[in-house]
């Protein structure tokens, strides 16, 4: 059970103290012996020991129990030596470890693990390049907005200096940035000793009951971790969750703005929670309603009202809802407003400016600093149940609404090989999609942008894409974090470059995860490939030596099939999703089919980018890295 809060990239989500302890309320004790009956009557100080005289409890031990107070239930790593006795405590604790082949494909796992549940997750690395190779995938989970804790293991204070084996300190790696708060970890912090525990755990207990995302860095010594704990007292916290509501003022104000003409609503991933609220807010005022590539289906794609969505991989129909049927202002939801999200363009901005509604007061403005932005400092799912109260219903039925354009496929040639991208996303968007439960994840590149441009979505949650990092081997990985936290099949939606780079098929065998990887296999970094094609730049090589996945995937122990023909699609995705067992279907795609990406054209030409190609110097852009 957990209760949810919405922000410009995640819930805050304050999971339960472990199993047995009363609802909602974190206990700053790591003692298992005290049971519920004892900490209704004892609402002051809580020991780690039971008043014994001699210590037995190791600090690697504390630290495995807080995290089970805190609400973990899964811990994703790459061990090592350093690391041995946190190791040893996490695997001897309620938490379920997962050893992966690789730290960054554990940190995204770690990342899809927790918006699959809406629970705290653990990295853990040995020193060294245990954490550096971990850098990558946490920073996507600071991007994204998870709430995620690395665990990592450094050189004991005698031994630094003085070339130990992996050492980890000042003399091998910055402190600034990895081993202290900043742009990476909201908090990070060296335990040198287990006095520091009481305030550690207060620290992480607030701060993963706070809006938002939260990555935090704990870097034990390996000395440390097998250090016993004295009688150290923890107090107990009653960390209750509470929504962010906007002020009276703020809400009248927005009803002023709101009521003054017509709006659009423009849904982001922030809003995920708050779907019931949005979808009512849309039917009650006539509103038209367009999504974020993170936002897709929060708002239901096969409703009438639902345009389409904006930025990287989106449609052309938002763009021509602005042009003919303009809304005075747009009441922002939830989404920071990117360049993968707006890509800035001046033609989504409306004329009365923004209502930009947000957990982080200092999303709203910050995309377009020169236009009207009243801002509010909200959570979406209350500020929402206001309007819903506030607001007077529309005048009258709601005008027709430009709608996502979705081009009927041709027929099939006389040789049905290769596949046809569009035809893939179709038997995907029929077998997948509406024939299964599975969350869904598009991996950056060219995949993400046939997935977000084709796919439609008619609940939330069920659609992930990175679009702040964008890491490739994101969703080649997180797919596993996903279907093990959600306790049902997940599929990736990948490159053959990503699944080149990054993939932890033999972790899901290990473990039996249902992932399920979909590769477009095509021998190039195809969005790089087109990219350079379009702009006229010639000499860089973004091919690939063709891959047979299906016989990796084989060799692994997975379930895998090699899929050539448009005919064996559907066959194919109904073996997978019938499988009980990790399934790569490894297709051979046209290559040479064009991503859609008409939106992104267009908001780059108003940006005033242009083709560098001499045969045809109208042509619009369509690359992500101009």
């Amino acid at each position: 059970m957990s209760q949810n809060y919405t922000g410009s990239n995640s819930p805050l989500i304050i999971t339960e103290p472990y199993k047995e302890l009363p609802a909602n309320r974190y206990v700053e004790s790591v003692s298992d012996s005290l049971k519920v009956d004892e900490l209704e009557k004892n609402e002051g100080i809580q020991p780690f020991l039971n008043d014994q005289t001699t210590p037995t409890l190791s600090v690697a031990d504390a630290i495995a129990q807080m995290l089970e107070n805190l609400g973990v239930g899964y811990a994703f790593g790459v061990a090592g030596g350093a690391m041995a006795s946190l190791w040893g405590a996490l695997s001897n604790s309620t938490i379920e470890v997962l050893n992966f082949r690789h730290e960054a494909g554990a940190a995204f796992a770690a990342t899809e693990a927790y918006f699959a549940n809406n629970r705290p997750t653990v990295v853990f690395t040995t020193a060294g390049p245990g954490i550096t190779n971990a850098i990558t995938g946490l920073f996507a989970a600071r991007g994204e907005g998870a709430k995620v804790i690395l665990l990592s293991a450094c050189t004991s204070a005698p031994q630094r200096g003085r070339w130990a084996i992996q050492e980890t300190s000042t003399y091998t790696l910055p402190s600034g940035g990895i081993f202290t708060s900043g742009a990476l970890f909201n908090y990070a912090i060296t335990i040198e000793s287990a006095a520091q525990l009481p305030q550690i755990f207060r620290k992480l207990a607030l701060a993963l009951a706070q809006p938002g995302g939260f990555v935090a860095h704990l870097s034990i010594p390996t000395a440390v971790q097998t250090s016993l704990v004295e009688d150290i007292a923890l107090p107990q916290l009653d960390v209750s969750p509470f929504p962010m509501t906007a002020s009276k003022e703020a809400i009248a104000k927005s009803v002023e703005l709101l009521s003054s003409g017509p709006f659009a609503i423009w849904v982001g991933f922030g809003a995920r929670d708050a779907a019931d609220e949005i979808r009512q807010l849309a039917e009650k005022t006539g509103a038209g309603v367009i999504c974020s590539p993170r936002g897709k289906g929060i708002f239901p794609e096969d409703h009438p009202q639902f345009v389409g969505v904006t930025g990287l991989g989106g449609h052309a129909s938002v763009l021509t809802y602005m042009e003919e049927q303009p809304p005075l202002r747009t009441l922002v939801l939830g989404t920071r407003l990117g360049e993968p999200t707006s890509f800035w363009s001046q033609a989504l901005v409306p004329k009365g400016g923004f209502v930009h509604v947000d957990i982080d007061p200092e999303v709203p403005g910050v995309a377009y600093p020169h236009v009207e932005t009243f801002g509010v400092r909200s959570d979406i799912k209350a500020f929402v149940k206001e309007l819903l109260q506030q607001l007077p219903d529309a005048p009258h039925s709601p005008m027709s609404l430009p709608r996502p354009e979705h081009k009927a496929i041709e027929p099939a040639p006389d040789v049905d090989y290769p596949v046809r991208p569009e035809v893939l996303m179709a038997a995907i968007q029929k077998i997948i999609v509406e024939g299964s439960d599975a969350i869904v994840m598009a991996e950056c590149g060219n995949s993400f942008t046939w997935s977000t441009h084709l796919l439609q979505f008619a609940e939330a949650n069920r659609y992930r894409v990175s679009t702040g990092v964008g890491a490739m081997g994101h969703a080649v990985t997180g797919v596993l974090g996903a279907a093990l936290a959600n306790n049902s099949k997940a599929v990736g939606i990948v490159g053959d470059g990503a699944m080149l780079m990054n993939n932890e098929i033999s972790t899901a065998v290990k473990y039996k995860i249902p992932a399920i990887w979909i590769v477009l296999n095509d021998a190039r970094y195809n969005m790089c490939h087109q990219g350079m094609k379009i702009l006229g730049l010639k000499g860089a090589d973004a091919t690939l030596p063709p891959t047979n996945f299906a016989m990796i995937a084989r060799g692994m122990g997975a379930e895998a099939i090699v899929v050539v023909r448009e005919s064996d699609i559907e066959p194919a995705l109904e073996q997978a999703i019938a499988s009980n067992v990790p399934f790569l279907i490894d297709v051979v795609i046209d290559a040479d089919r064009p991503a859609p990406s008409g939106g992104r054209n267009k908001s780059l030409a108003a940006q005033g980018v242009k083709s560098s190609s001499a045969k045809n110097p109208a042509k619009q852009v369509s690359f992500p890295m101009i």
